[in-house]
């Protein structure tokens, strides 16, 4: 009797621990899950005690705040007083509801306004900026390009498994990639997302470029199955360069007087190089012209040799 009960007292630890090691985010490997008294399974992210929907995507700026919490606490023990300051790295700020607040200030007194993707679409200015709107990012475009092949893939076969991958992997609504373009060896995919279209329940295009970015990358955010594998024909999709970009429903705001600054020092690089051009033209042209007079002394002088016998 006493080794029936041990043996199903044993099931019982085996089922608990496997239920407990089973207690993870499928969408987020940068969270701590533990099962609460009812057996469920309640994850929150790392750095922050947010909690996590697992059944679909994280937001981009919870995760890039999970993201540097590894990077702040090698900072406390490194240097302290050394912060990141890189367009596209930075500990964003995020609402309540997992968005980006419209200024980011990356914990420095240099702040700057962000879109809903988090780019930077302004100057960077002091803690005075005043961003009084966060810009929606409508259309993302997304050019990648795969490793040479003896031959091109077809053109309808890669896209519908371009935009299943997209469907079942990031759970994006197809009417959300209003195209996907393939031209042997580039890919291009299209993603359009108005804020009037855009339900509840519906992922933001922005959280799904960073996933799928982060797995071309092989920096898989997902815990499970972190290789992406993308097959077409029968064979590997292996993508080797990829670049994100984004276009939202307002102009960016960027100041003129430093994008005339950048045209007029391109500018200078250009008559630099123009002079350059021309100055090396002239002493080439007259070291020729010398060696022509040179040849031509010595010719008249073997011609006038003879009469002086």
């Amino acid at each position: 009797m006493e080794l029936l009960l041990g043996v199903l007292l044993g099931l019982i630890l085996a089922v608990a621990s496997s239920a407990q090691n089973n207690c993870t985010c499928a969408t987020n490997k940068w969270t701590v899950c533990a099962q609460d008294g009812s057996g469920n399974c309640t994850c929150t992210l790392v750095g922050s005690n947010h909690r996590v929907d697992c059944s679909t995507l994280t937001s981009k700026c919870l995760l890039m705040k999970a993201e540097m919490t590894p990077l702040k606490e090698k900072r406390l023990w490194g240097q302290p007083r050394v912060l990141l300051d890189i367009d596209g790295i930075y500990n964003p700020d995020c609402e309540d509801s997992g968005v980006f607040k419209a200024r980011q200030c990356n914990q420095t007194d240099t702040c700057w306004c962000v879109n809903t993707a988090g780019v930077r679409r302004t100057e960077k200015g002091d803690k005075s900026l005043n961003c009084s709107e966060l810009v929606r990012t409508s259309w993302i475009y997304v050019e990648m390009k795969h490793k040479k092949r003896s031959r091109a893939f077809n053109v309808t076969n890669i896209e519908n498994a371009l935009r299943h991958l997209f469907k079942r992997r990031y759970k994006l609504h197809p009417k959300f990639i209003t195209a996907v373009k393939y031209n042997c060896p580039l890919i291009r995919i299209h993603l359009n997302q108005q804020g009037s279209e855009k339900s509840r329940c519906d992922v933001d295009i922005a959280d799904v470029a960073y996933y799928f970015e982060k797995d071309i990358k092989d920096d898989s955010v997902f815990h499970s199955n972190r290789t992406l594998a993308v097959s077409v024909d029968g064979d590997a999709l292996d993508i080797e360069k990829i670049r994100i970009y984004y276009v939202d429903e307002k102009p960016p705001e960027f100041c003129m007087k430093q994008l005339a600054a950048g045209v007029s020092a391109v500018v200078t690089v250009v008559t630099m190089t123009a002079g350059f051009g021309i100055a090396v033209l002239v002493i080439l042209r007259w070291l020729r012209t010398r060696k022509y007079k040179k040849i031509e002394m010595k010719e008249m002088g073997e011609i006038r040799a003879p009469s002086l016998r």
